[in-house]
């Protein structure tokens, strides 16, 4: 930090679950906070920010914030309340839990929460430790790469994977599901150096979107059917002895397992699955499997498919299948935090949960609510922090009428009165990242951050941590955890003795900001040129220990009702890939639709705010010219988005050339409900049932059907 009489420098980092967790430096003059911008020599953010941060001091002084304890005066879901203190806010809360509990037990309380911050001490398990004090339900967290994770755990362990930084050496890039200028914007100068020297760089994607457009070559591929794609491209590699056999002989395990597999996907099949052209599946798998080094960077979206998890154990496979490992900017980056020596169990404090405590996935909270998901004892206390499930959750309807319910007591913490917030018996006021003290991690590069509190929060807004402080103290919880400060806190978060961290203190990172992990560096760092995968075998298993082993290792799968969720098959110990029940039987709905992420919100963060709307636009259905001719829409008309779940309006953007595949339409997620037509976004319609392993949303199977509004 610097000072210059009444001006002075703060470092700080993004708060946002994004991979890029930007370097921050805020400007304060005479304690307000004037401006916000990227800190140029960080390595990886190089002074950038993007369309959702760069203006964040507009984000942290909005008159709409939420700047005081609030009480609700007026039905719930019309957003009227009156400002109350802490002491009363608190002593509400406390009594009505201790209500709930005396009467129904623990249980009947629910936490809901994600990563509306990604802080280490603010973020996903902040409040984790004092309802497990409660006895609270457990929430189960699948949003997003929980099966992906479990699919890279089952091939490779836990391992950062490539650095990102490497992708410069790579000579051909696959980028696999993720649009990197919208969502991982930092990473795109590394590719594009890349893409300079001479490297290829391939995107595999329904839609031809930003990244796209600037790759050397698009690929269309149908959505969900990934899986098939990657196993397509084995069978070319395999078929054709481009393998690298003395790496797959001495660093894989189930190499012929997995060649018999692969039989089954010769390229003409996988045309007919993927609608990508067979000499483009063979053009594909031959410059991949002889251009080295190559490099797949796969994105999150991956998983949002019945074939999820499988399908990234497929492209998982492809690197150790031609030895991609070998050289530096070789190999594939999923999530590189697996090499941040964090103390979960610290954090999430497993021990204090209860024997026999039920466990609810948060993907069900409309139905959970409702009654219409039978729990005893019913859910009759909501906290909500850290997210908008209004928005976020699948069923909208049915978790409107559940919040909407007047024996629900619901909690809501929040820095604006969101779509959920409007619902709350009780909003909290919480700071942003300007007004708190936090550590990051990076999902996205191997670079610990910290971020200093800029300014003293505004008004009466405490922080997550200070929040769960209060109420533990006034709930007369006994807890060590809550007494700590906000570094003691920092400290007993990682382990500062592990060698990733070696040379790193926090007072180092109070001078400078950020440190990256004491790794070899990205011109070096080549983590499985020989092997040593942090797997059970010490080897990338095509073949999964993890799945022969547990025998019984299933997953829960959706069935009809929400009454029975009944074993699934045991998870397949090879890659495979299974035609989706709706592909099979047809329907109604002959549409796919995908709902990626927004260019200018972060999931539904910033969906209110004036500047990012103007940039993003009104929610919209992008769909090819054949399938909106055939149904008589014009550029720009408002349409109906329907399926069985519901319907959305949205106004129709007709693409051009190849933008979108006919039979797929795109609406991206992030709009909130009160401020789009019709009172409905796009999880209304999304696909409710699970995956095939870690209860992944399965959004890229959902079909649905566009129609024009009539003008009245």
């Amino acid at each position: 930090m610097s000072l210059t009489d009444d001006v002075r420098t703060v470092r700080g980092a993004c708060p946002h679950d994004c991979p890029d967790t930007c370097a921050m430096l805020v400007t304060v003059e005479n304690g307000k906070a004037t401006k916000v911008r990227g800190d140029p020599d960080h390595p990886f953010t190089q002074g950038g920010l993007c369309v959702k941060v760069n203006d964040y001091t507009n984000h942290t002084y909005s008159p709409n914030r939420v700047l005081y304890p609030l009480r609700r005066v007026g039905r719930k879901g019309e957003g009227q309340f009156e400002r109350i203190t802490w002491d009363e806010a608190l002593d509400e809360i406390a009594t009505r839990f201790q209500s709930i509990i005396d009467e129904y037990g623990g249980q009947a309380i629910l936490p809901y929460s994600y990563l509306g911050t990604e802080g280490i001490l603010n973020g996903l398990t902040v409040g984790d430790p004092f309802f497990h004090r409660l006895g609270a339900t457990v929430s189960e967290r699948t949003f997003c790469d929980s099966s992906a994770c479990t699919a890279y755990f089952m091939t490779l362990g836990p391992t950062a994977g490539l650095d990102p930084e490497s992708f410069v050496h790579s000579k051909y890039i696959l980028l696999w599901a993720c649009n990197i200028r919208s969502t991982n914007l930092h990473m795109w100068p590394f590719i594009k150096e890349a893409q300079e020297r001479g490297a290829k760089v391939v995107a595999i994607d329904p839609l031809r979107h930003r990244t796209a457009q600037s790759a050397d070559w698009h690929i269309p591929i149908k959505p969900g059917t990934d899986a098939a794609l990657a196993l397509g491209m084995m069978h070319v590699i395999i078929a054709g002895d481009l393998v690298d056999e003395d790496y797959v002989d001495n660093h894989t395990v189930g190499f012929e397992d997995l060649a018999k597999r692969v039989q089954e996907y010769p390229p003409e099949r996988v045309s007919e699955i993927t609608g990508i052209p067979a000499a483009d599946i063979v053009t594909l798998a031959r410059e991949y499997a002889t251009t080295n080094p190559a490099a797949i960077r796969v994105g999150v979206a991956i998983e949002r498919q019945v074939n999820g998890g499988q399908a990234m154990r497929a492209i998982a496979s492809l690197p150790g299948l031609t030895g991609a490992w070998r050289q530096v900017g070789g190999g594939i980056l999923q999530l590189p935090l697996w090499a941040f020596p964090l103390k979960w169990d610290v954090l999430q404090r497993p021990d204090l949960i209860r024997p026999g405590t039920r466990v609810l996935n948060q993907w069900l909270l409309g139905p959970a609510l409702t009654g219409e998901l039978e729990l005893d004892p019913p859910i009759k206390g909501l906290f909500v922090y850290n997210c908008n499930p209004v928005v976020m959750v699948p069923q909208q309807e049915k978790t409107v009428a559940g919040l909407a319910r007047e024996d629900l007591f619901t909690v809501v913490s929040e820095q604006y009165l969101t779509d959920t917030a409007d619902f709350a018996d009780i909003v909290l006021p919480a700071t942003t990242q300007l007004e708190q003290f936090d550590i990051m991690f990076s999902w996205g590069h191997l670079y610990i951050s910290l971020n200093q509190p800029a300014i003293e929060p505004l008004g009466e807004a405490v922080s997550n941590v200070e929040q769960f402080r209060r109420l533990t103290q006034r709930m007369g919880l006994e807890d060590d955890w809550y007494r700590l400060s906000d570094e003691e806190m920092a400290l007993a978060a990682y382990d500062w003795s592990a060698p990733p961290l070696e040379g790193i203190t926090l007072d180092l990172l109070k001078e400078k900001g950020w440190a990256r992990l004491n790794l070899p560096g990205p011109d070096e760092y080549a983590p499985h040129a020989e092997g040593n995968f942090p797997t059970a075998s010490g080897k990338c298993e095509f073949y999964s220990s993890m799945a022969e082993q547990a025998g019984n290792f299933v997953v829960p799968v959706f069935r009809e009702g929400y009454n029975e969720f009944q074993p699934g098959n045991a998870v397949d110990p090879l890659p495979c890939y299974v035609t989706p029940e709706e592909d099979l039987n047809g329907g109604p709905y002959p549409l796919k639709m995908i709902s990626p992420k927004s260019h200018a919100f972060l999931s539904s963060q910033y969906g209110n705010m004036d500047y990012q709307r103007r940039v993003q636009g009104e929610q919209s259905v992008i769909m090819s010219a054949d399938d909106a001719e055939a149904r008589g829409i014009d550029e720009g008309q408002p349409v109906r988005v329907f399926n069985e779940q519901g319907e959305i309006q949205a106004v129709a953007r007709i693409g051009t050339g190849d933008l979108v595949a006919r039979g797929v339409v795109v609406c991206s997620v992030g709009q909130w409900r009160k401020l789009n037509p019709g009172a409905a976004t796009v999880n209304a319609i999304n696909r409710t049932a699970f995956g095939d392993m870690g209860n992944n949303p399965t959004f890229s199977d959902t079909r649905v059907e566009v129609a024009p509004i009539e003008s009245s």
